[in-house]
């Protein structure tokens, strides 16, 4: 991905792991960052993508981009 604008402050992997420890994962990390600061999350559960919506809008934060490829789901978040 070239836009600098989705150019995330942290990456996280959480491949192999299955729900809810990916969207746990990342809320653990979203807790360091500083407002505004965007996390790259990297998941290989299916589920993750309602997940990762979900917890983005209940949580006050902006799931500014998601995709997936090959059974491989990322998710930038933006810290709100």
């Amino acid at each position: 991905m070239t836009d600098t604008a989705l150019t995330p402050d942290v990456e996280l992997d959480t491949s192999g792991l299955k729900c809810p420890m990916p969207l746990l994962k990342a809320k653990l990390e979203l807790n360091r960052l500083p407002r505004g600061a965007l996390l790259k999350v990297t998941a290989t559960d299916a589920g993750s993508r309602r997940d990762f919506a979900a917890f983005a809008r209940l949580a006050g934060h902006v799931l500014e981009h998601e995709e997936e490829e090959g059974g491989v789901f990322r998710y930038w978040l933006r810290k709100g």
